[in-house]
């Protein structure tokens, strides 16, 4: 990017808006400037290049650093084709579980048991839009057993425990019939890349990873 050019850009998935805002705060950088596409995107990720594109190309030149908070994000490979040649980093890994979990401890969820379901603080505060209405499962309740048959557990990936909400993430798994189990990853390398994007040494981090706990 133009070095002559002060402060940086993240173009952010919606979905991580409350947390990036949770540590650009506690970091003070105020040089940050932070614009959020659609969550809804992730409903149809071929779209996601075009948008990123569209927000960098109306971004350039005004910015010394552009970042990208989006992992693959199901675009195949797309993302990394658009952003690779002009020299913009993105987030780590196929996907947000990932990049809060940390690429091992996510392999290991996975290995441990493949037929897992994640949930964010997002995914938690938005299950009934995004998902429930999405699928059609809120006015059809037994497509549930269709869609999650492969499934045999919830995990749910906390990034904030003062904002989280396990009563509501627990109430998720009872409604599909899955287990449920919690691990409190914090922001993960979500702080990281920011960090890179703004120039700076974060701060604080908060809810720093924990085992996975299986509630009784």
């Amino acid at each position: 990017m133009d070095a002559t050019r002060s402060g940086a850009l993240v173009i952010a998935c919606g979905a991580l808006a409350h947390e990036i805002a949770a540590l650009r705060r506690i970091n003070h950088w105020e040089a940050l400037d932070v614009q959020c596409l659609p969550p809804e995107l992730h409903n149809h990720p071929e779209q996601i290049p075009g948008r990123v594109r569209a927000a960098v190309e109306a971004a350039r030149g005004r910015y010394a650093r552009i970042f990208v908070a989006y992992a693959d994000c199901g675009t195949g490979g797309r993302l990394d084709a658009l952003l690779e040649p002009l020299g913009i980093e993105r987030l780590p890994g196929a996907h947000c579980y990932e990049f809060y979990a940390t690429a091992q401890r996510f392999s290991e969820l996975a290995a441990e048991e493949p037929g897992t379901f994640y949930l964010t603080d997002f995914l938690v505060r938005h299950f009934e839009r995004l998902v429930a209405q999405t699928l059609g499962i809120d006015r059809h309740p037994e497509l549930i057993g269709e869609y999650f048959r492969n499934y045999r557990r919830v995990v749910y990936l906390v990034q904030d425990e003062a904002n989280s909400d396990s009563a509501q993430a627990r109430a998720i798994a009872a409604r599909l019939g899955l287990e449920f189990a919690i691990l409190r990853t914090g922001y993960g390398q979500l702080a990281d890349g920011l960090q890179r994007a703004a120039g700076g040494t974060p701060a604080g981090r908060p809810g720093a990873e924990e085992r996975l706990a299986w509630p009784r």
